[in-house]
Order: C-alpha cells, then structure tokens, then sequence
C-alpha cells in the first residue's frame, strides 16, 4: 500500500504535524528514554502514543489548530485518523518504534519545512533568493509588536548599494535556521558577553559566537542583512535582546507552516521524509 493511501490529508494529520514541530530534539529524546523501559532504544505502540500524549501537553502548539482553538481531540486519535501509527508500527501496531529512527524522521521533516520556505521565496526556481526576500524571512519570526518597523526595513533593501544585487543560497537559508535551534547556547554566550559590552554585538562578535558556540557559519552578506534589518539606532551594533527575540520563533515557526505550507505541504514533507526513512522500514 502506498503512503498517499495510508496516509490521508486531515486535520488529524495537522495537529500530529504541529506537534512534531514544536518538539525539541532533547526533549523527545527523554520522554522516549523514560517509557522505554527495558533499555533496548525502542518503544511500542501504546508506549509512543504515551510519549505523544505527554509532548502535545507540554507543547501548546499541539493542542491548537492554525487559529488558535483548542481542538478537543486525543493525540492517539489524532494519529490513528491519519494513519501515523500504522506507518511507524504496521498495520498490525507490533512493529517497534527505534528512537534513532524517529529522531532522524524529526530532523528530516524539520529539514522539509525549511526548504518549503525557501521554495515559498525562491517562486522562480533560480536556486537563490534575494536579500529583500531573506529579510522578509528573518521579518516573519520576528515579534509581533516590532513587526512594523521590521517589515519597513525590509522593504528598504532593494535601495542599499552593497545588498540589493545580493542573492542567497539554500545552505545560507539553512544556516540560519540552524542559528535559531541552537538558541539556548547563543543566548548564553551573547548575554555574557554583553556584561562587558552593553549587550551590543558588533557584525564580527555575532560572527564569532555563531561558529564557535553553535557550529554555524555566518556570510558576511548575512550578517549585513542581519544589522540591516535588526540594528536599532543604526549605529553598526546589534541589540541583542532584538535579535534574540527575533530568532525565538517556535511559535513564528508554526505559523510560518501553517501560511506557507498547509496540511497539503505538511503531507509532502512526510512523503520526503518518510522516503528518506524507507530503508530504515525495510529492515522490519
């Protein structure tokens, strides 16, 4: 049976896609580590509908759809409606569950939503999106009370020199998004820094923080667009507590999903995942 007949594009399927999203790596990773009791790296069924259950509570975007209401329904119903667990657990649910799969499935569909919004801006198919466009990206995850003033600066790219002819890559794309899962240690490392320094970043600080704390490399077209966008008073440094609040998009994220995406995009990035995964399956 193919997965598009396994796997039908529902509501159901949504608030399971919406929960997988809003999960952190580490965190799934403990609630598996915990319902599997005999230590082995897998789980059964009624133990991951556990781990669902207990990751869609601790997570309000798993409990809400797109505007923001409460959907009323179970996680294990949820899945069993779009044919989640049959997919994980066969049709028979005794097929078990390998954390190691799973979590690659995370990161592989984390990976698809990033490339759908790259796709969303690059609608010419040229490889590449431009500077305006990378910033209305970086505008996207912004908060909603400075959105505004973000939007405008924005929308003042295509009139500087030095970015309006930039153009960048799906990796650079990828970079950032990278930046944003590795929060938590840049948040650290900018505060502690900013101690000393006002809590201003120079375009060489923010550089350095983000390829020796996070593993991740930063254009130096990227981090002009960045202060273009991001520096407050314009006086070539960046307000940290600005650019934090902007990377903080767990909840821009899923917005960003449901805008761009749907529950149609949500189902191909299953199906370029759950390919990804299929040798995984064939094992079993």
């Amino acid at each position: 049976m193919s997965l598009w007949r396994i796997l039908h594009p529902s509501t159901a399927m949504y608030i399971f896609f919406v929960t997988l999203l809003s999960i952190p790596e580490s965190s799934f990773s403990a609630a598996f580590k915990m319902f599997d009791l005999d230590h082995n790296g897998k789980i059964e069924l009624e133990e991951f509908k556990k781990v669902m259950t207990l990751m869609q509570s601790i997570n309000r975007q798993g409990a809400s759809h797109r505007g923001g209401l409460r959907i009323g329904l179970k996680v294990s119903k949820s899945m069993e409606d779009g044919g989640i667990l049959e997919y994980f657990f066969g049709k028979d649910g005794k097929r078990c569950l390998q954390h190691d799969e799973f979590v690659q499935f995370l990161r592989d569909l984390q990976d698809e939503i990033v490339n759908l919004e790259f796709a969303h801006y690059d609608h010419m198919a040229k490889g590449t999106i431009s500077a305006k466009d990378f910033a209305l990206s970086m505008v996207a995850s912004s908060d909603i009370n400075h959105i505004g003033k973000f939007l405008d600066r924005a929308e003042e790219v295509d009139g500087l020199p030095h970015l309006r002819d930039k153009r960048f890559s799906l990796e650079e794309f990828k970079s950032l998004a990278q930046l944003r899962k590795s929060l938590q240690p840049l948040s650290l490392a900018i505060f502690s820094y900013g101690r000393v320094n006002g809590g201003l970043l120079t375009k060489q600080d923010l550089q350095r923080a983000a390829h020796h704390v996070c593993g991740v490399k930063l254009s130096e077209s990227m981090v002009d667009l960045i202060f273009h966008v991001f520096d407050a008073n314009r006086d070539g440094r960046l307000s940290s507590e600005e650019f934090l609040r902007a990377l903080q998009r767990k909840e821009g994220d899923l917005r960003q999903v449901t805008t761009v995406t749907g529950v149609t995009g949500l189902v191909a990035c299953w199906l370029n995942c759950s390919r990804k995964c299929s040798l995984m399956h064939t094992s079993f």
